[in-house]
């Protein structure tokens, strides 16, 4: 006679399993981000360790919830079909029903990244359901502690091979190009004819810069940015290494904080903050020539 299956005991490992994957795939889209052309590649907020207790709790509230209105009905739905065409329930049924039921949330989840970011999405998105969908499935009244246990060896053997790989170079970290005052000078546009151009001899000249405010990014009386024209001087600030390396540009009647050096060594950019850097906000100006 077969053990009837505990709900209580499956919602429990159906969230652990979806608390575990949800820790790997953010372990995951770190490193990915360390990667990656960003401006905040180089570390994150300090303030994010005080989210982490509200993140726990909101994690385990939504695997929760996944659990009980996806994985339940993926796991029963798989035990239906197999008793229907088969005779009995049979668990390659629940990667059948997974792909089905994986597939419209795959597609989101690419974000538009064409046919092969879609079969990417839908394969891990599938494998993602399949996981806590088996485990619902089981009748074993031992399995928390073991699922834990291998869940913890994954997690951490994800952070490991993410940290070394990132440590030797086998997953390059991205790290702003290293530039000199040469290579600064020149015109540099925002694509909407918005323009500093740099002379050698330490002259700038600003047309239809934004001139964002730094504490809300916009104007306090129309809500829009400012636009800067006028000329003024700049520095080049070396810093202590590629990430602290600055343009300092004074412009009369402009309140320009200093330019930030991003993109790569074949297409650098300079870039203010729009606001709160946290937001990733970004005003960017783009090399467009060599001279003045």
């Amino acid at each position: 006679m077969k053990k009837k299956r505990l709900y209580g005991l499956s919602l429990l490992l159906s969230t652990l399993t979806l608390l575990i994957e949800g820790v790997i795939a953010l372990i995951v889209a770190v490193v990915y981000g360390f990667t990656q052309e960003s401006p905040n590649a180089g570390g994150g907020s300090a303030l994010f360790i005080f989210f982490l207790p509200v993140l726990a709790v909101f994690g385990i509230a939504v695997a929760g919830t996944l659990s009980a209105v996806i994985v339940f009905p993926t796991a029963w739905l798989s035990d239906v079909l197999g008793r229907r065409f088969g005779g009995r329930e049979a668990w390659w049924w629940v990667p059948v029903v997974a792909s089905v039921v994986s597939f419209v949330p795959g597609v989101a989840l690419s974000g538009g990244g064409g046919p092969v970011g879609i079969a990417v999405a839908w394969l891990l998105t599938t494998a993602a359901l399949t996981v806590p969908a088996l485990l619902w499935r089981s009748r074993r009244e031992r399995i928390f502690g073991p699922v834990m246990l291998w869940g913890l060896v994954a997690v951490v053997l994800t952070a490991v091979v993410g940290g070394v790989g990132l440590a030797t170079g086998v997953f390059p970290e991205y790290r702003p190009p290293a530039v000199t005052s040469a290579d600064i000078v020149g015109r540099w546009s925002d694509g909407h004819g918005g323009t500093l151009t740099f002379t050698a001899d330490g002259r700038v000249s600003a047309v239809g810069v934004d001139d964002a405010d730094t504490d809300t990014g916009t104007d306090a009386d129309d809500g829009e940015l400012d636009s800067c024209t006028g000329q003024g001087t700049w520095t080049y600030e070396p810093g202590s290494g590629t990430w602290s390396q600055a343009v300092d540009v004074t412009v009369d009647l402009c309140t320009f904080d200093y330019w930030n050096v991003g993109g790569t060594e074949s297409r650098p950019v300079l870039y203010q903050y729009i606001g709160d850097p946290d937001s990733g906000n970004l005003y960017r100006l783009t090399r467009t020539s060599g001279g003045s």
